[in-house]
């Protein structure tokens, strides 16, 4: 069985991401894009706008982690109806201190590119104090 459009969509997206290609993934996201990123750090917050996600967000991830960051997608799930969930592992070092934790995205996706991606984290404490 083919993989369905919006499960393709998202891997297309975290491959893009793990080699740092922007513009790839200024092409699978909508200009209004937002993505919501939890926790109480620096980088947590709403980057509205693909600009503000790539240049405000993404890039300053890999700056802040001098290119270690690493995020291995496990899994895609679809629903059919606009929304995919992922289940990574995200690693990265920083400042003498080492992330390592399960995380997803939760993924919504309107005439074939991602509208919003709700960003969720297994221990939001580990998150902030690694982002801190």
């Amino acid at each position: 069985m083919a993989e369905h459009p919006h499960a393709a969509l998202v891997r297309r997206g975290y491959e893009a991401f793990q080699r740092g290609d922007m513009e790839t993934l200024r092409g699978l996201m909508t200009g209004d894009c937002t993505h919501h990123v939890p926790g109480s750090h620096s980088l947590s917050g709403h980057y509205k706008g693909i600009d503000s996600i790539i240049e405000g967000y993404y890039d300053r991830l890999f700056s802040e982690t001098a290119g270690s960051l690493r995020v291995e997608l496990r899994t895609v799930l679809v629903d059919g109806r606009g929304h995919a969930i992922t289940v990574h592992r995200i690693t990265a070092d920083r400042g003498g201190r080492h992330l390592d934790q399960t995380g997803g995205i939760v993924f919504r996706i309107v005439g074939e590119k991602i509208t919003d991606l709700d960003e969720c984290v297994e221990d939001i404490d580990q998150a902030d104090d690694f982002w801190s």
